[in-house]
């Protein structure tokens, strides 16, 4: 099991979590921040720094947000990414439902 970031992210990339994840498995994307699940060490690290809770433990994602576990391994299939999240940068790629969500609106 690994965990997973959903769609509370989208837009926003506080990037904590990366800062926080000594597997160094977080990857920004265009538009939100992915986990890649074969880096991810389960240590929950990444949840306390999330400002907006956007990643949960694979085995308690709310049923409604089951699509993300493909979603973040689909990231990883199809965008070209090194083994490092941090030493990667932003990486101009989502998957085709994060890049067709309507934009966030800022409160």
């Amino acid at each position: 099991m690994v965990y997973v970031v959903t769609e509370a992210c989208v837009d926003v990339q506080d990037k904590s979590c990366m800062q926080e994840c000594p597997a160094d498995c977080i990857f920004e994307g265009g538009r939100m921040t992915y986990i890649n699940p074969d880096l991810c060490i389960d240590c929950g690290a990444c949840v306390a720094a999330c400002p907006v809770d956007a990643i949960f433990y694979e085995a308690e994602l709310p049923a409604d947000r089951e699509q993300f576990v493909e979603l973040n391994e689909r990231f990883f299939a199809e965008a070209d990414t090194p083994k490092s999240g941090r030493k990667a940068g932003k990486i101009p790629y989502d998957v085709d439902v994060i890049a067709g969500l309507a934009p966030r609106e800022e409160a």
